[in-house]
């Protein structure tokens, strides 16, 4: 282990946010509503832990190895969290440092899980920071740093412990170049939904104010799903939620598709798997569940409505980004059960969304099917293939991996929140489903898009904040600290 170059690392994570927190607290002198003193104090903060810890910086040894990746990426994303709190924290919006610790987790995370009874009360400084941590988070601080900072040795692997998916590749040769890529996308397809949100003041489709634009898009970009209003994006013009729920499929979708579609390789577009099940996945949720509540009745009064709202709702647990426009937790149990299924889904990989990743659950399901046609034919070779090409056995037997610590991490998450006692499994199940797979609303009133996580108790936040660590890092480089092994030196 090279513990040197992890906390010289650690030290350039923390100055980047000590740079980041000025952005919040710009607006804090703007708006001039509180919050200004907290955030400075955070700034100053970060700026002195993250110049001490540059002091390690190894004269020798710089190289980063896979096990330095993971463990720098973990600690990274838990200190930035604990550190993160402290505005709120320090300010009073929040008074429990947990529940600061909860918010910030849930915001770099890109969960969007929330404690708070009354969001539009928090300073303007302070909503800012909240939802920017939602953009810094989805794309992710690692990759960012890669963009500014040139690292010698394997930096791959930060890239592979912070992207989601089963597998990553760097889009050009140069790893600085492609983080810069992808952080170029990141940035202007943020701008243009601002644009977006703006041209809909300009054209008389819908008021909204910049700083809301600003906020709004940050979630969608990040699939976060933090609101400025209490009521999420119920208040919102319909092209306003319009806008969102394009905002958020598309950033549901790998980001190489976009490279792709810049560099006009349109063929490998058509040809990506992923992209068509994804696509498919989204459109036969809304249909079904649109047709259930039509069906039902007393949901919708016209059957645009129920498009609109149920091709919202479907974008935004899919991608898990979590905003809302209507109450889903009482929508009927088939409707609800698919937004469930949805969540545990997620999006693309290498997108900013969370979940299962729609890639993993084609690769299980082309697994099961070749085990049975090997059953029928125990002689017969099978060569999996996605996008024309071969699929290691690398990453099938990765994906094997991922899905059973998954499922055990889920079950013991599930078992330790149930000791809340609230009355309803459901409220559990979905709880830990809605953090470990980065979505933030559940499906049972006391947790759905018109309620908050402020009822559970201290031992079941703190395991919710590592369920959101866990699944916004893909477990393995969490679940790689608790091996005593990875703590020895090289």
């Amino acid at each position: 282990m090279n513990y040197r170059m992890i906390a010289y690392l650690l030290g350039c994570v923390l100055l980047l946010i000590g740079a980041f927190l000025l952005l919040p607290v710009i607006v804090a002198l703007i708006y001039g509503d509180g919050g200004l003193l907290a955030l400075l104090q955070t700034a100053l903060v970060c700026a002195a832990l993250g110049f001490l810890m540059m002091l390690l910086k190894p004269k020798k040894d710089r190289t980063m190895h896979a096990r330095d990746g993971f463990v720098m990426v973990s600690l990274s994303w838990i200190l930035i969290s604990l550190i993160g709190a402290l505005p709120f924290y320090l300010n009073g919006a929040i008074p429990s440092y947990l529940d600061a610790v909860f918010e910030t987790v849930s915001g770099f995370t890109t969960t969007g899980a929330s404690i708070l009874t009354n969001v539009e009360a928090m300073p303007h400084g302070l909503l800012f920071w909240r939802s920017f941590t939602h953009w810094l988070g989805g794309m992710g601080v690692l990759v960012f740093m890669l963009a500014v900072v040139p690292l010698s040795g394997e930096s791959i692997y930060l890239l592979k412990a912070e992207s989601p998916g089963p597998s990553v590749s760097k889009m050009v040769p140069k790893m600085r170049t492609t983080a810069l890529i992808l952080y170029g996308i990141y940035f202007a397809m943020t701008l243009l939904q601002i644009f977006a949100y703006q041209l809909g003041n300009l054209c008389g489709w819908g008021e909204i104010s910049f700083f809301d634009s600003v906020c709004l898009a940050f979630g969608s970009a990040g699939t976060g799903g933090f609101a400025v209003r209490n009521s999420s994006l119920a208040d919102y013009s319909f092209y306003v939620q319009t806008v969102t729920t394009v905002g958020m499929l598309m950033f549901g979708v790998n980001f190489s598709i976009y490279f792709f579609l810049i560099c006009r390789k349109l063929k490998l577009i058509w040809k990506n798997t992923e992209l068509k099940y994804y696509l498919a996945i989204i459109l036969g949720a809304i249909a079904i569940i649109t047709a259930n509540l039509m069906l039902t009745g007393g949901y919708f009064s016209n059957a645009r409505d129920a498009v609109h709202h149920v091709s919202f709702s479907v974008s935004s647990i899919i991608t898990t980004t979590g905003y809302g426009t209507v109450d889903f937790s009482k929508w009927p149990d088939l409707s609800r059960i698919i937004l469930v299924l949805l969540m545990i889904c997620g999006a693309c990989a290498g997108s900013t969304g969370g979940g299962l990743k729609v890639s993993r659950i084609v690769i299980l399901v082309k697994t099961a099917r070749s085990e049975l046609r090997h059953l029928l034919h125990p002689h017969s070779v099978e060569v999996m293939k996605m996008d024309g090409k071969r699929v290691d056995r690398e990453v099938i037997r990765g994906t094997s991996a991922y899905l059973v610590f998954y499922i055990l991490i889920a079950v013991l998450s599930i078992a330790l929140v149930s000791m809340d006692n609230f009355g309803r499994t459901d409220t559990s199940v979905t709880a830990v489903m809605a953090t470990l797979n980065n979505i933030g609303p559940g499906t049972t009133i006391l947790i759905g898009p018109s309620g908050n996580y402020a009822a559970f108790s201290a031992l079941s936040k703190v395991v919710l904040i590592l369920d959101m660590l866990f699944g916004r890092l893909e477990l393995f480089p969490m679940l790689i600290l608790l091996r005593p092994s990875t703590w020895r030196k090289h």
